[in-house]
């Protein structure tokens, strides 16, 4: 378990941050990096590269990145914003809201609650991404797609990730306010915290500075495209921001609830609530869900975070609230998953003194691998695991749906899934070994007789075929 320590000085770390950066930038082949850290009243900001390899132009305190699915903790900031106003219940049916709500288990679509949506435990399958247009009726539209979802698990019984989910949350916050979700968004939170460089659409933010994701397609690097993300996954993963705008969110989760104005945009009682768990997680992702936020406990000390991904643009956010600590790391291509991985973990024991243990993989003959084997089927995507030596490789395939909704999302033809080698760890975790995905932890899941029935992967289940 970390000690207690003092608290950190950021300008005599600020070189050995920057190494950390250039290094793994350079190494990892990431052309555009942008870091902030908060600790006790102190900030400090590392940025490196360029926000195009078509383009090149320093990415610098006003480049903007995209941060993904960090977007999402915005929506329940906003769901909790009006918690407080007394016009949403998050015990509430969402049909109190949203009285159209149709799903394909009419059970479920009475019963699930506010707070179901927002903890990843609707359970309808969901990595559902089509874009349903860019106009203002994107999310109505794209919740009457919901009725042709599968129900994967029973309501409430499992925390699976679900961007679906999301964008009926966003819907909801269309019909209480009878605003546009984009339009609440900014008048409920970004204005008045004062988060003055957060946007959703591209139109808000040409004339500015922002990069432009990338990845490997047919052996080639190369911008990603298309670049931005459908209006209907403005919810679940649309803001773009800078990481002093990344920091200043951080700090609004961290303090007292007022914003740039002081007065009170959400209580700090009700920050608090998000921050606390509400369902458990099976240390995928993380340990526990709070109200959006994803929290783990590592080395003794509570990491409340939400990373976010989209085309070749990666990042992570990260809180300790004991500490009043707080990192982001923001990157422009594929591999910025490796390197926001890196770098949080080394910024947690530079800081912090926080480490979390090296994994262990497990030496395990063919025969005891071939219990992992099989094949695992989800809505978009059918997964084959084999035994290569002393680990197992997971090889995805898009279903034809899953193909179509990756099109629109990763540019036509979408790039095929890269298979993934992985070694097995304690307690059925699935370490990913080498590429764009190093470090990142799956899951196997078994049942009461002890067999493999699903994969957690990234925190989604997949289930056996």
């Amino acid at each position: 378990m970390s000690a207690v320590t003092a608290k950190p000085d950021l300008s005599s770390l600020h070189a050995s941050l920057e190494e950390q950066v250039a290094e793994a930038a350079e190494r990892l082949n990431v052309p555009g990096v942008a870091v902030g850290i908060w600790s006790s009243g102190d900030e400090d900001y590392v940025f490196h590269g360029v926000t195009s390899i078509e383009n090149p132009l320093e990415v610098d305190a006003s480049t903007l990145f995209q941060v993904g699915s960090t977007s999402k903790t915005y929506t329940a900031t906003v769901l909790m914003i009006l918690v407080e106003k007394g016009l949403v219940d998050l015990g509430a049916p969402v049909r109190t809201y949203v009285p159209e709500l149709r799903l394909k288990d009419e059970s479920v679509a009475r019963a699930v609650t506010v707070l179901n949506l927002l903890n990843h435990t609707a359970g309808w399958t969901g990595d559902v991404l089509e874009s349903t247009g860019e106009g203002d009726d994107a999310l109505e539209r794209f919740v009457e797609k919901l009725a042709n979802v599968n129900q994967d698990q029973p309501l409430g019984t499992v925390a699976s990730y679900n961007n679906a989910a999301f964008a009926l949350a966003g819907r909801l916050i269309e019909k209480v306010t009878g605003k546009p979700f984009e339009v609440a968004v900014q008048e409920l939170l970004l204005d008045p915290v004062g988060l003055k460089d957060s946007y959703y659409f591209v139109n808000d933010f040409m004339t500015r500075r922002f990069v432009v994701g990338h990845n490997e397609k047919d052996g080639k690097f190369q911008v990603a495209r298309p670049w931005a993300l459908p209006r209907s996954g403005h919810p679940a993963g649309g803001i773009v921001s800078t990481a002093a705008d990344q920091i200043r969110y951080a700090r609004f989760h961290l303090g007292d609830g007022s914003g740039k104005a002081g007065a009170v945009v959400l209580s700090q009682a009700s920050l608090q609530r998000m921050k606390e768990p509400t369902f458990p997680a099976d240390g995928v992702l993380a340990n526990h869900v709070g109200i959006s936020w994803l929290i783990s406990d590592i080395d003794g000390v509570r990491v409340v975070e939400h990373g976010g991904t989209t085309n070749g643009q990666l990042s992570a956010f990260a809180m300790v609230p004991e500490r009043d600590f707080a990192i982001t790391v923001l990157t422009n291509a594929e591999y910025g998953r490796v390197l926001q991985h890196e770098l949080v973990a080394w910024a947690l024991n530079a800081y912090l003194g926080v480490r979390e243990p090296e994994p262990v993989p497990l030496d395990l003959d063919q025969e005891q691998l071939a219990g992992y084997t099989g094949r695992f089927a989800a809505y978009a995507g059918v997964y084959d695991v084999s035994v290569d030596g002393d680990h197992l490789v997971i090889r995805g395939t898009y279903t034809d749906e899953g193909r179509r909704q990756a099109a629109a999302i990763l540019g036509d033809p979408p790039p095929e899934p890269k298979p993934l080698r992985v070694r097995v760890l304690p307690k059925d975790f699935l370490l990913i070994i080498d590429g764009d995905a190093k470090g990142l932890k799956f899951a196997a899941v078994r049942d009461a007789e002890g067999r493999i029935e699903a994969l957690n992967l990234g925190g989604r289940l997949v289930h056996r075929a």
